[in-house]
């Protein structure tokens, strides 16, 4: 049996990519393919528990960056791994782009630490695909504005803009794996954008 696919979504908070986890599973189970649709953090019973801690309490930049990477290595034994290995593809809302993006320009924490928590969490796994939901800092906040918020949406417009700067660099220097799409556009040239670029890894 051949190995799934890893397809991940990225973006600042109020990008839209929410708006498209489920389009994306649909269109490839209309293309015969098992899909498993998961987030972080979160996952799996003990991840949700941490991501309701970490959006809702204030800590230390390294207890933080710990508990995300806690909940990653849960979501990965439990679901992501073993979706892959019996064929599925796994559709997953953020994963470790998002700490380069949050944890380290968002907060300041140094990259050369979150590269090392991510070689001991998970090694060589890496996503086949990463859509980067790109929107001006404005219309996310305005989308944000809309909503009650967690602590990560109630940041400043300084914070988003360096977390959107972030996943632009990161972007730019693996554009074969993250590919990023204008998300302030109408929904309909989001989705088809979004759905041309999955088919190629079909």
């Amino acid at each position: 049996m051949s190995r799934g696919k890893f397809i991940t979504l990225e973006g600042i908070d109020g990008a839209g990519k929410s708006t498209h986890v489920g389009g994306i599973a649909d269109f490839l189970r209309s293309r015969g393919k098992d899909v498993v649709v998961t987030r972080e953090p979160g996952g799996t019973p003990l991840g949700e528990k941490l991501r309701e801690l970490v959006l809702s309490q204030t800590m230390d930049i390294d207890t933080e960056a710990f508990l995300m990477f806690a909940a990653r290595r849960e979501h990965i034994a439990r679901v992501i791994a073993p979706a892959l290995a019996s064929g599925s593809w796994v559709v997953s809302e953020r994963f470790t782009d998002a700490t380069y993006a949050y944890q380290g320009a968002g907060r300041g924490m140094a990259t050369d630490r979150i590269a090392a928590l991510e070689r001991w969490v998970h090694g060589g796994l890496q996503p086949d695909l990463t859509l980067v939901f790109d929107a001006p800092v404005e219309v996310a906040l305005a989308r944000l504005a809309k909503k009650r918020g967690d602590r990560f949406e109630l940041e400043s417009r300084a914070f988003f803009e360096r977390v959107r700067a972030a996943y632009l660099e990161r972007a730019a220097a693996e554009p074969r794996r993250m590919k990023v799409l204008q998300s302030g556009r109408p929904l309909p040239e989001v989705r088809k954008d979004v759905e041309d670029i999955v088919s190629t890894l079909c």
